[in-house]
C-alpha cells in the first residue's frame, strides 16, 4: 500500500475496560480450557481497568501523525503480548492454547504482567 500512498495501521489493545464484559454468556461445563482461561485474563485484567480512551488516543495520534509504523499497542498489557507472539512461530503461538493450565499461567502472568486465578 505504500506504493499507492496508503498507511495501515494496526492497533492491538489489551483488555479494555469495556461494557462487553458484562455481556459474556455464563460458561457452560466443557472439557476445553480457552474460555475459563480467557475470563481468567480479563478478571485479573480488570483489576486495574484500562479506559477504552486509551485506544481512542492511540487512534487520534494515528490520524493525525505522518507515521508509517504499521502495529500500536494499546493499554499497558498489549506490549507484552506482541512481544510474545513476535518472538514465536505461528505454530508455537497456536499451540499454547495445549498447555496445562500451570504452564499457560505461567507464561501469560509472564508476557501479560498480571496474577491470574484459574
Amino acid at each position: 500500500m505504500i506504493g499507492f500512498g496508503v498507511r495501515v495501521a494496526v492497533v492491538e489493545p489489551g483488555v479494555i475496560a469495556t461494557p462487553i464484559f458484562g455481556k459474556a454468556p455464563a460458561e457452560k461445563p466443557t472439557v476445553y480450557p480457552h474460555l475459563r482461561r480467557l475470563n481468567a485474563l480479563f478478571q485479573a485484567s480488570m483489576k486495574t481497568p484500562t479506559s477504552p480512551n486509551v485506544v481512542a488516543e492511540i487512534i487520534r495520534g494515528i490520524a493525525e501523525s505522518d507515521s508509517w509504523q504499521v502495529r500500536y499497542p494499546a493499554g499497558p498489557d498489549a506490549a507484552g503480548t506482541m512481544a510474545l507472539r513476535a518472538a514465536m512461530a505461528d505454530e508455537d503461538w497456536a499451540s499454547i492454547g495445549a498447555l496445562s493450565d500451570a504452564d499457560w499461567k505461567a507464561r501469560i502472568e509472564k508476557a501479560r504482567g498480571v496474577q491470574i486465578d484459574l
